[in-house]
């Protein structure tokens, strides 16, 4: 193996900018989806006040519309910059490039996305990582073991860029249901993490929240504030189907222990209330928030815990704005801020 000296920046260092796709075709949000354009464009405001947007757009005919959208709701536009590319879907977290440091050079990954071993159309979706890879100038590498490609989503994994990772069983290690990487066990995740990823040291949770579309990613569970903090949702419902599951990831992570042999900070984060949508519950969750320079955009989902959730984020990031962001469209699209984007580290 060739000697590296690669490092996944933590999502709270400087960031270059977020890469975003709009969306343009309404599958992902069925009946939602002259709603969900609206909210996109409150969501690349916000972004576009702190940072560069990369605003992923099918062809040269949305990108007037858009632009014309971002115009109407006086977005920063100096602060946006289109590429042209049609995708599959707009989960940007999933199919778009990780950006990791090598040594003083950036270096863009590309993890082989395939639609979460889920979806059969994503043949669009695999040239995202290397057309933004080109648009930012930094070369991309395929993630590779034993040599054959590597298949882990943006959203399956959470780093504090010190050399700890958060993933989780149910959605890299499960045996037959949405299997990336099959026969994969977890030593051969984590000499991947470890190569690519500069991680020497993995924290493996259980299963994920009901109604995941992606089966367990871990940013809709817990995530890292600080390089010795993680924010874990917990259910307080005792009936609901998430109560056991969590339950059991928070026990996981209080037994834990980071890069350096010491025991993580935990911070408990409420859950909304169900969300649900004709017969289908979805993953809402106010894990998926984002951590952009000097803010965090965190969803809400016009809940009374909505406010308590954002008071706790707001503790846990002391230096940076928290705002809150109404996802009750996104998330019949089975995600919200977090899924939707991938930050490009400086």
């Amino acid at each position: 193996m060739s000697t590296n000296n690669r490092r996944f920046p933590a999502e709270w260092e400087k960031q270059q900018g977020i890469v975003l796709c709009f969306p343009h075709n309404g599958n992902d949000w069925p009946g939602k989806y002259e709603a969900v354009q609206w909210a996109f464009v409150e969501f690349i405001k916000k972004v576009a006040t702190f940072e560069t947007v990369f605003l992923v757009v099918a062809d040269e005919k949305l990108k007037e519309k858009v632009a014309e959208m971002l115009e109407r709701a006086r977005v920063n536009i100096a602060n946006v910059s289109f590429i042209i590319h049609k995708t599959n879907r707009s989960w940007m977290r999933d199919s778009g490039p990780i950006v990791v440091k090598n040594g003083s050079k950036r270096e863009a990954l590309n993890f082989n996305f395939n639609g979460w071993a889920k979806y059969k159309n994503y043949q669009l979706d695999k040239f995202v990582p290397g057309k933004i890879a080109d648009f930012i100038d930094v070369p991309l590498s395929q993630v590779m073991y034993k040599g054959k490609p590597v298949i882990v989503e943006g959203g399956a994994i959470d780093v504090n860029g010190r050399g700890t990772l958060l993933t989780s069983e149910e959605c890299l290690m499960h045996p037959t249901i949405q299997v990336r990487n099959k026969n994969f066990t977890k030593e051969d995740y984590e000499a991947v993490f470890k190569e690519y990823l500069g991680v020497t040291n993995v924290i493996w949770l259980g299963d994920g929240i009901e109604g995941d579309d992606t089966h367990g990613h871990i940013d809709d569970l817990c995530r890292f504030v600080n390089e010795d903090t993680i924010v874990t949702i917990v259910e307080t419902d005792k009936n609901d189907a998430n109560y056991k599951p969590l339950q059991d990831n928070l026990k996981r992570l209080q037994n834990a222990k980071l890069e350096d042999g010491k025991s993580p900070t935990i911070v408990a984060l409420p859950m909304p209330k169900r969300v649900d949508f004709e017969d289908l519950r979805l993953p809402a969750s106010y894990a998926n928030f984002l951590i952009l320079n000097n803010c965090v955009l965190v969803p809400t989902f016009n809940d009374s815990n909505d406010r308590v959730a954002l008071n706790i984020l707001a503790e846990c990031f002391p230096d940076r704005e928290v705002i809150g962001i109404s996802c009750i469209d996104f998330i019949w699209g089975f995600g919200t801020l977090h899924c939707l984007s991938q930050q490009i580290p400086a």
